[in-house]
């Protein structure tokens, strides 16, 4: 069971409604002692392949589902051959809970035949707070955290995004555009807490652990609001995915990644992972922001992996990227990770994954 990670967040007068001041929160995130006792290996940390570039169909318009293993297969060998040894199946390419128990086995035998285990599943864009759609999205969830437990993923993904709207579908970076936005109602933030201790406690049931991700225009947009509602939810096994690229790349003013950092990774239990180059132009009021690999941009990816470990962070990462060829950058994401974890690590793991502690020498 998650076990959440409680520090004390500082919030000195005068930082103003985004709480803790960028150079204080930049100074507490660097305040790491490395190198660090990882709790297994660099090269067997899960970093898993997001699958943004695979459709929900077929060039004839079959779905997934539909196609069948023959074609999973030839998905996943793609991700496979990038050389990733993790996956993330969202319900946006395949929806894990409408499958079939026979379904279910054939899709563990591809993942088998290329080598690759599921990190997590996800529901992609279903809130069970979507107005006139809160039953169909629960109904949808729950079948989603069995479906999980079926193909032997730890951990499925939630969140409180609804569907892009036109404008952001239409536009070459959706969230340029106005998104929806979750209601400033106590009432309706209820029903959400209520409607998630509800899947909390059917997933502790079967073994699963729910990541509710940050995002823009939900109850999850802001550091102080996710850490929030998830201790309102108040179950172990439920935790944070910080995904601070969705909230770095809204083109307005925006919290120091760094005070969201420090708040929300001690208790991420799963990290969506990505970069964006943010430019900044405030006696304008222009913000420009584009995806960018996660060493060349915004947010100091060293700096956040050290800090997030360093506070017990186990989970998988799951590397993301839009735009151009976003697997090959992915997949070089996943790469810049492993150097990171092996740079901040005593290297000093165990085959069978339990950490020990090695005199230093000099």
């Amino acid at each position: 069971m998650l076990k959440h990670r409680k520090i004390d967040i500082f919030n000195p007068p005068g930082a103003g409604p985004q709480g803790v001041d960028r150079w204080q929160a930049a100074a507490t995130l660097s305040a790491v002692d490395l190198p660090l006792a990882l709790p297994y290996a660099p090269e067997n940390w899960p970093i898993a392949a997001a699958m943004l570039q695979f459709p929900s169909t077929t060039a004839g318009g079959k779905s997934m589902r539909v196609a069948g293993p023959e074609r999973w297969l030839r998905d996943l060998a793609i991700i496979a051959a990038e050389g990733f040894n993790s996956v993330e199946i969202p319900s946006a390419w395949l929806s894990i809970g409408e499958l079939d128990r026979h379904e279910h086995e054939d899709l563990k035998s591809v993942l088998a035949q290329v080598g690759l285990s599921v990190c997590a599943t996800s529901v992609v864009r279903r809130s069970i707070i979507e107005e006139g759609r809160e039953q169909e999205n629960m109904a949808i969830s729950h079948a989603a955290i069995d479906g999980a437990a079926a193909v032997g993923s730890p951990l499925i993904c939630l969140g409180l995004h609804e569907a892009l709207q036109p404008g952001q579908l239409d536009a070459t970076w959706f969230w340029t555009m106005p998104t929806h936005h979750n209601p400033d109602d106590r009432e309706v933030w209820n029903r959400a807490v209520a409607g998630y201790r509800e899947l909390a406690d059917h997933a502790a049931s079967v073994g699963v652990q729910i990541s509710l991700e940050l995002y823009e225009g939900t109850f999850l947009c802001s550091a102080d609001s996710a850490v929030a509602f998830l201790q309102d939810i108040d179950r172990d096994n439920v935790g944070l995915n910080p995904d601070l690229g969705n909230l770095v790349r809204a083109q307005m003013p925006i919290e120091p990644w760094e005070s969201m950092a420090i708040k929300t990774f001690p208790y991420a239990n799963y990290w969506h992972v990505k970069n964006y180059s943010r430019v900044e132009f405030p006696e304008n009021n222009l913000y420009l922001t584009t995806p960018t690999p996660m060493e060349s941009g915004f947010i100091d990816y060293r700096k956040a992996i050290s800090f997030a470990v360093a506070h017990g962070f186990q989970g998988a990462f799951l590397c993301e990227n839009y735009g151009g060829d976003g697997l090959s950058v992915s997949a070089e994401n996943g790469r810049y990770i492993q150097r990171v974890l092996k740079s901040i690590s005593l290297d000093v793991a165990r085959p069978d994954g339990a950490p020990r502690i090695a005199a230093r020498t000099k």
